[in-house]
């Protein structure tokens, strides 16, 4: 079975009045995010030993290789996560996952200002992510280019935020942290990060 795009659970067109004009999400959704199923359907089909293996056993078991299938299996994981934790009625954080943020990250304003520091300290392409830490505790965290916490065993994904310039260029430019503050405040999905707990 090949793999394929994920549905949005919004329109292309619903984070527009949020800062993500649906532009970005015929680019990023549409093409890029496209490109990457399509390079991990070919590879598949080009080896028996991989056909019928779910993503995130591709992901697991070519990380430490590296190369085409660990960059597009990863690269589709983290695009469909970054869906995800994407809203049309985001920013708002609900008080389970507030409570936790508290206890372990020191309230919102510091948890956003973390998250954003992750997300521009890291250099070039990548991501910034919330996750659940193996030891029950949540964490930020900062990835490149196709890596994440699944292919690092680092723990369990929350929330996560792409940093690659496709992401935020044509709202944006090139202004990296104003893109963060932005998702942070008005488009992160934090109910779905919730319901990761």
């Amino acid at each position: 079975m090949a793999f394929e795009l994920p549905n949005l659970n919004y329109a292309k067109s619903a984070l527009g009045a949020k800062g993500m004009c649906e532009e970005t999400l015929d680019l990023h959704y549409g093409k890029h995010h496209q490109a990457y199923i399509t390079a991990l359907n070919g590879l598949v089909a080009n080896d028996a030993s991989l056909q019928g293996k779910s993503l995130e056993d591709l992901i697991k078991g070519s990380a430490a290789a590296g190369g085409p299938l660990f960059n597009n299996a990863g690269q589709h994981l983290n695009h469909s996560l970054f869906w995800l934790s994407c809203s049309p009625t985001g920013g708002k954080i609900p008080a389970k996952l507030q409570a936790k943020i508290d206890s372990d990250l020191g309230g919102t304003d510091k948890f956003k200002e973390d998250f954003k520091q992750a997300g521009i300290t890291q250099f070039g392409s990548g991501w910034a992510w919330l996750i659940l830490g193996n030891d029950g505790k949540l964490k930020i965290a900062k990835t490149p280019n196709a890596v994440s916490p699944l292919s690092t065993g680092e723990g369990k994904t929350l929330l996560v935020c792409d940093v690659w310039e496709h992401a935020y260029y044509v709202d944006f430019r090139n202004r990296r942290p104003d893109f963060l503050t932005n998702w942070l405040d008005n488009i992160a999905n934090y109910e779905y990060a919730e319901s990761q707990l």
